[in-house]
């Protein structure tokens, strides 16, 4: 399922990017450098950061989307430079925990 049908489906705003992306895994965490070892190409990647370091690790893990949480605003600077770099970037009011399993659910057919 793509970046962009799952936030439509779930409510998600889609801040940056075209999300025309698959998403293929999950991934949440908030530790730039545990994100860069650990989280995997394709995978939608939650977190509350909300700096210009999140496009670098997205860039170089290759995911599909960053899905900020719990209503955390992003700065327009970190906008203009997702979209330069063609990052997709949804929003929820969701926790990162309902943001994950919410979106599994759906692409697995269980909602």
């Amino acid at each position: 399922m793509t970046v962009k049908e799952v936030a439509e489906k779930l409510g998600f705003s889609i801040l940056t990017g075209d999300g025309e992306r698959e998403i293929t895994g999950f991934y949440a965490c908030d530790l730039l450098s545990w994100v860069i070892s650990h989280a995997k190409t394709g995978d939608m990647w939650v977190t509350v950061m909300n700096n210009i370091n999140i496009l670098a690790v997205a860039s170089l893990v290759d995911v599909a989307c960053i899905v900020i949480p719990e209503g955390v605003e992003i700065y327009d600077n970190l906008a203009e430079r997702a979209n330069e770099k063609g990052i997709t970037i949804l929003a929820t009011e969701l926790s990162a925990a309902d943001a994950v399993i919410k979106t599994h659910d759906l692409i697995n057919g269980n909602i």
